[in-house]
């Protein structure tokens, strides 16, 4: 039988010492970030590359197992789209920071509508504030960043990151230390 003492889903047990592990190297990852938003922007963006291209390696060499001709041009295509964006991303450091803090700026957007939509269907239920609170600061990010842009993508990947590092990294030394209290 598998032990889960250590799986997020299943908390009964005490999370192991690699939970808290996990959480410093997240939070002093995220402090850096936080401390050179400039350099973790580039970090974001080059990682972003590399992803593009590997997994467009990957679909390429998964289009030869497509069964209809259809199917693997389909898969050739998409494959040899993931690599150029990859190798763009990799070549043009600038660029890539710009089309993906724009990319960015759109998803904000277009979650924010979401939510303040959701929220307006909601108006009679106790939950309707935060989602409307939460679908307006989304819609703020996005029309700071567009205000700002091209300005804001120098920092807003590297914020987003060293934000999110900080945010999970805490959550995991909780999770350890709540599980070890007793």
């Amino acid at each position: 039988m598998l032990s889960t003492t250590n799986s997020p889903s299943s908390l009964s047990g005490r999370p192991g010492i690699a939970w808290l592990g996990a959480g410093i190297i997240a939070t002093a990852g995220g402090v850096l970030a936080l401390l050179n938003p400039m350099a973790a922007t580039l970090t974001v963006e080059q990682i972003a590359g590399w992803i593009f291209l590997f997994v467009g390696v990957l679909q390429g060499i998964d289009a030869f197992r497509a069964g209809s001709w259809g199917g693997k041009a389909l898969a050739i295509v998409l494959a040899v789209l993931l690599v150029l964006l990859g190798m763009s991303l990799l070549a043009e450091p600038l660029r890539g920071i710009l089309a993906l803090t724009f990319t960015v700026a759109i998803l904000f957007l277009a979650s924010g509508i979401a939510k303040m939509s959701l929220a307006w269907r909601m108006r009679q239920h106790r939950y309707f504030w935060p989602v409307l609170i939460s679908g307006a600061l989304s819609i703020l990010f996005a029309l700071l960043i567009f205000f700002n842009f091209p300005w804001s993508a120098v920092t807003v990947l590297g914020l987003l990151l060293g934000i999110d590092l900080v945010s999970w990294g805490i959550s995991l030394i909780a999770i350890w230390a709540v599980g070890n209290a007793t």
